[in-house]
């Protein structure tokens, strides 16, 4: 599979799009539990019949990117092929030398926003992006290599790694995390996500309140073929900094009224472009049971 994987890297995007769109329809039309659950999900949200189709083909395409976002060399930058909206907004943030924290949902191709960032800013700044590894020991050893790149590292989701990702803050360096993630029992509370409790991730409001980084949102727009054409490159990453009333109320570290904040934080941003995102996602499981924090609660280093 590693080696399919980069065989695929160097193949035109627009044929593995094709080609993830294929694959997104069959798992959608042969999985009646993913179809329901997208379908479910999508209108909740109030998505269309049409936004719900267009969610089906873009869940296909972010597979079919992979091959070529994981497996390009690691001397071969993204360049042209990313575009910035408001890229001051990270500027200002790391200007300010309290450490950066950087989310996004999994919303458009989210993979390409840590690697965007590390390519522009990691050489001064390198960010520490959370994942969970890979139970596969080929797709967990590719990972490790696809994902460290310049400027890039990962920190795997433990404790060990929530301690690296402090100890990057508190250098004033930034860390990424998927905050719709559904994270391990204790790390989490329960709060609305369009209409319906989610558990949800309290990690980034307990590492604002330990070391009052600044915290922007980044979201990974995915062109079709004709924008590509028009705008010259195959992704723009749009940049958005947290409110300051946000900011101010993870940085109390209230589990509930954070958990609460980030969800309508990630409507709001899942709904400047709602057929990219994962409605098929599992996101209202419970979490499994896997404790990170001390017994306070407190992410410790």
């Amino acid at each position: 599979m590693a080696r399919l994987f980069y065989l695929l890297s160097g193949w035109p995007l627009f044929v593995l799009h094709l080609m993830g769109s294929v694959m997104g329809w069959l798992a959608y039309l042969l999985s009646p539990s993913y179809r329901r659950r997208l379908v479910a999900h999508a209108r909740m949200a109030g998505l269309t019949r049409w936004q719900r189709w267009q969610a089906v083909a873009h869940a296909g395409k972010m597979v079919g990117e992979l091959p070529r976002l994981w497996g390009r060399p690691r001397d071969q930058a993204l360049g042209r092929s990313v575009r910035w909206e408001q890229v001051e907004v990270v500027e200002h943030a790391l200007a300010e030398g309290h450490g950066l924290m950087v989310v996004t949902p999994h919303l458009g191709c989210f993979e390409i926003t840590a690697q965007a960032y590390a390519e522009r800013f990691g050489a001064a700044k390198p960010i520490t992006a959370l994942y969970r590894p890979a139970k596969q020991p080929w797709l967990a050893e590719m990972l490790k290599s696809a994902r460290n790149r310049p400027g890039m590292l990962t920190s795997p989701a433990t404790l060990a790694g929530v301690r690296q990702m402090l100890r990057a803050l508190k250098k004033g360096d930034t860390v990424g995390i998927l905050p719709d993630q559904v994270p391990p029992e204790g790390m989490g509370a329960w709060a609305p996500f369009f209409g319906r409790e989610a558990y949800t991730m309290t990690m980034a409001a307990k590492l604002v309140a330990q070391t009052g980084c600044a915290v922007v949102l980044l979201r990974g727009e995915r062109l079709n073929w004709l924008d590509r054409l028009r705008q010259g490159c195959d992704y723009v990453v749009h940049a958005r900094r947290v409110p300051a009333d946000v900011e101010h109320l993870l940085a109390q570290g209230d589990a509930a009224q954070s958990a609460a904040a980030i969800n309508r934080l990630m409507e709001e941003m899942i709904m400047q472009a709602p057929e990219q995102y994962l409605w098929g996602y599992n996101r209202y499981k419970g979490p499994r049971a896997e404790i990170l924090t001390s017994a306070s609660g407190e992410v410790r280093p």
